[in-house]
């Protein structure tokens, strides 16, 4: 890699890195919440897909199942998640949203599009479609190297 890309690739670090910072990422807990980032990933993933099982969940977060057990323990504790019973099989035990695990999602909802509209709001339309794009186009590169990488591991 020559040096204008790694001079590409510090300034692409850089971003991302006060990105992380600006979204809140960096604190004890996120987006006006008690929880934690990984707790409020949990709520929303569980929130738009539906419910899971605590497996699927750490496959999507791409948590161990150590921490995704005791994320889900403490959500389930404070009330924002419950466990149910899949007919089909006793043994799975898919997570869902109780009323106020729905409550802090529609307020998650909410603070992240205020926070996403107040950013954009000094940008013209034609910006706003680029971060949008460029964002989506970096995020899926993101997922695609990851699997990418994830493929060439040894299996143990």
């Amino acid at each position: 890699m020559s040096d204008p890309d790694l001079t590409l690739v510090d300034d692409i670090r850089a971003a991302s890195r006060l990105m992380v910072r600006e979204l809140g990422f960096m604190e004890s807990t996120v987006a006006a919440t008690d929880h934690p980032p990984s707790a409020v990933h949990a709520i929303v993933e569980i929130g738009l897909r539906g419910q899971m099982t605590a497996l699927q969940l750490g496959q999507i977060l791409h948590l161990e199942k150590s921490s995704i057990s005791r994320m889900v323990r403490k959500l389930i504790d404070s009330g924002e998640l419950q466990e149910t019973i899949d007919p089909g099989d006793a043994r799975s035990k898919p997570l869902c949203l109780t009323a106020k695990g729905r409550k802090t999602l529609a307020e998650l909802h909410a603070f992240g599009r205020h926070q996403v509209q107040g950013a954009l709001a000094s940008l013209s339309k034609a910006e706003r479609r680029t971060v949008r794009d460029g964002l989506l186009l970096y995020a899926h590169a993101l997922e695609a190297w990851r699997a990418a990488e994830a493929d060439m591991q040894p299996s143990g």
